[in-house]
């Protein structure tokens, strides 16, 4: 059986929303615990993102509402897709996003998963909420980056 280099990473999936919704702050790496089925629908790519956040109880970080399918081969003994999931940080991380949540408007969301050396990572996020404003500026601001590109791409420098 082939294995990956060290170095090499597969992308399983992304937030884009959240790259939409939120500032991003400071981000991290983490492992994340899975059962067996769901590490095969991890490598399947069958995970969303998209509503999933990251909570912190006991000094532990938990991941929440991120939907991994039930693997399609999997028997009785199959996972629930959207089960709370333990994340894999040090310490003194888990306290460093603590200290921040506690603060007002902060939270926590997955940005992307991906398999690295053979291990489920989850890349996560210290995030501030967009007002409507904010997304508005954002989507603007990407409408006058794509238009310049395609005016330089096409040669119109009038």
């Amino acid at each position: 059986m082939a294995t990956r280099s060290e170095g090499e990473v597969k992308q399983v999936a992304t937030n884009r929303k959240a790259q939409h919704d939120y500032f991003i702050e400071d981000s991290y790496e983490a492992g994340i615990a899975l059962t067996g089925t769901e590490i095969k629908s991890v490598r399947a790519a069958r995970v969303n993102l998209r509503d999933g956040f990251v909570q912190i109880r006991n000094g532990e970080a938990w991941l929440l509402n991120v939907h991994i399918s039930p693997y399609d081969f999997g028997n009785r003994e199959n996972h629930e897709p959207r089960r709370e999931r333990r994340l894999l940080l040090h310490r003194q991380e888990i306290r460093k996003l603590l200290s921040k949540v506690s603060e007002r408007g902060w939270t926590i969301v997955p940005l992307s998963m991906y398999i690295k050396a053979g291990r489920a990572k989850v890349e996560i996020a210290l995030v501030r909420g967009k007002r409507l404003y904010d997304k508005r500026d954002s989507v603007a601001e990407r409408d006058m980056d794509r238009e310049l590109r395609r005016t330089l791409k096409d040669g119109d420098y009038d």
